[in-house]
């Protein structure tokens, strides 16, 4: 591609963790040039938050996910030296984002209020946990925790279990995510404008949308949706919706009508129920078919599921995910070299442009590594 769609934008994200750099990520991937303000000692928290502990030379392989493609401009933003570089920094930049705790900013003069009052066409972007008001404003926006008190951990799992938590960071990715929607629109608004912008989002809301569907629900019947005693899916789903065991694996299996799924399949028992017993008589329906699956291989439902276009896929871990064709087929996968020349397979960004995949082989910056460059082609 000659030309990324935000070649020529320039973002500084003082950000740390997940949330604020996978939105600076996503931005990145689509031509933006982003700069990440670090402070000079230990920089990004994200570069010691380690995953199955390992790293990558002196940071955490989690900070190399999430930050390829960008700069690092050190700043002790405590300092009024260092506070008024970072202002001629933001004269020119076009984005601005942070996920400071609320009133972090404020105290050193980087508010929104006072950065427009000298850049009024900047977009000023910020992520809180649970919003900037109210009794939980200073409580840590960690994903765990808001998965927790969303309520999302009572969408997994079966009737009988414990709240589950997804088993990665949902929240911060969605939230990265739809920050970058609102920053989107907010660009499209100043081109028409010429007005800058504040984009606010936290990550109970952006939980909480990601939930619409539930808590529509909830408050149209009045009652808390219920999980699955058995193959839960999706607590709002009838029967036959859910993961179901066979002799060597597991088969997911989504919606249909369980007249045909039990002719198809040879599973008498299914037709025995009504299509109205699907949500009625959920658990003893899936009882039925988990028994009746059980007894042969996925690839032999499968073939008699896909035969009748009925929809259902068998569930792969990693390793199995990375031999298929289908998943080769798609390209995701991308490697980038580190400074000191390690390769890391990560993966690239979803999006495609005019049929070209969108990748980009720079790796996460040492910290502090433009500083020098940036400062003197920012200031002159």
């Amino acid at each position: 591609m000659n030309q990324l769609p935000l070649q020529g934008l320039v973002v500084l994200e003082f950000s740390q963790y997940l949330s604020g750099p996978s939105a600076g990520l996503r931005l990145a991937d689509l031509g933006a040039r982003v700069i990440k303000i670090e402070r000079p000692q230990g920089g990004d928290a994200g570069r010691r938050l380690a995953i199955k502990d390992l790293w990558v030379e002196e940071d955490s392989l989690l900070f190399h996910t999430i930050n390829r493609n960008k700069e690092s401009f050190t700043a002790d933003l405590k300092k009024e030296e260092d506070r008024e570089l970072v202002k001629k920094l933001i004269l020119k930049a076009d984005v601005l984002i942070h996920n400071f705790r609320p009133g972090v900013m404020e105290k050193i003069g980087l508010d929104y209020d006072s950065i427009q009052d000298w850049h009024p066409r900047i977009i000023y972007a910020e992520i809180s946990g649970y919003g900037k008001e109210g009794p939980w404003k200073n409580r840590p926006g960690q994903d765990l925790l808001l998965q927790s008190v969303s309520g999302l951990a009572y969408t997994s799992g079966n009737a009988g279990d414990d709240p589950v938590p997804f088993g990665l960071s949902i929240g911060d990715t969605l939230c990265g995510a739809q920050l970058v929607q609102g920053i989107l629109g907010a660009l499209i608004r100043r081109h028409k404008t010429g007005k800058g912008a504040r984009v606010e989002i936290s990550l109970l809301e952006s939980l909480i949308d990601f939930q619409f569907e539930l808590v529509t629900t909830y408050h149209a019947s009045g009652t808390l949706p219920q999980r699955s005693g058995v193959s839960n899916g999706n607590p709002l789903l009838g029967a036959p919706y859910g993961i179901y065991a066979t002799s060597d694996g597991h088969i997911a299996i989504a919606m249909m009508n369980i007249h045909e799924l039990g002719k198809h399949i040879g599973c008498d028992d299914l037709l025995t129920f009504d299509q109205a017993d699907v949500f009625l008589k959920r658990d003893l329906i899936k009882q039925c078919l988990a028994a009746h699956l059980s007894q042969r291989s996925s690839a032999y439902w499968l073939a008699l599921l896909h035969e009748h276009d009925l929809w259902a896929m068998q569930v792969f871990n990693w390793q199995q995910l990375s031999e298929q064709e289908g998943y080769r087929r798609i390209g995701m996968e991308q490697v980038i070299t580190t400074a000191g020349g390690q390769q890391i397979t990560t993966t690239r960004c979803p999006v495609r442009f005019n049929g070209e995949r969108l990748t980009s082989k720079k790796a996460a910056p040492l910290l502090g590594q433009h500083t020098k460059q940036i400062t003197e082609e920012f200031t002159k």
